[in-house]
């Protein structure tokens, strides 16, 4: 009897570490933000206000963020990036140069994989003028509501 207890109990704690990670990747599940500046995804510049970023389907790889007061819409692809550290709380990253921000990187909370936007155009045109004076992008990171 306390055998098939423990193999119960194991099963049930398998069975929940399993579901929870999909749960949170799930397509559907959005990141909800108040980022309070302008900035750039994919070429477009958004107004500072609420935001939500989600999954368009089943692959990870293709997200949308959209703005919660005036309804404009951005799709964008990513790519897997990882973490050393497990996020506790999730945060939106950004690059800035100057007054100028893209979204650089989104991270859920309780997961150590994260997406990463490639660099837009405007974007790598920003590093390779700040390249050439010795200067890097700061890091600007947002936690998410």
């Amino acid at each position: 009897m306390k055998k098939a207890f423990s193999i119960l109990v194991s099963c049930f704690s398998l069975a929940l570490i399993v579901s929870t990670p999909a749960r949170a990747q799930l397509p559907g599940t959005a990141i909800r933000a108040t980022i309070p500046f302008d900035f750039n995804v994919r070429g477009k510049t958004l107004p500072a206000g609420k935001y939500e970023i989600r999954r368009i389907a089943d692959s990870p790889e293709n997200l949308m963020i959209y703005n919660a007061e005036n309804h404009q819409t951005v799709m964008f692809e990513t790519d897997a990036v990882e973490s050393r550290l497990i996020f506790h709380k999730g945060e939106i990253l950004f690059h800035r140069y100057g007054d100028s921000y893209f979204l650089y990187e989104i991270w859920t909370a309780g997961e150590d994989m994260g997406r990463e936007l490639p660099p837009s155009r405007a974007e790598r045109r920003l590093e390779h003028e700040s390249a050439s004076t010795n200067s890097k992008p700061e890091m600007v990171a947002l936690a998410v509501d």
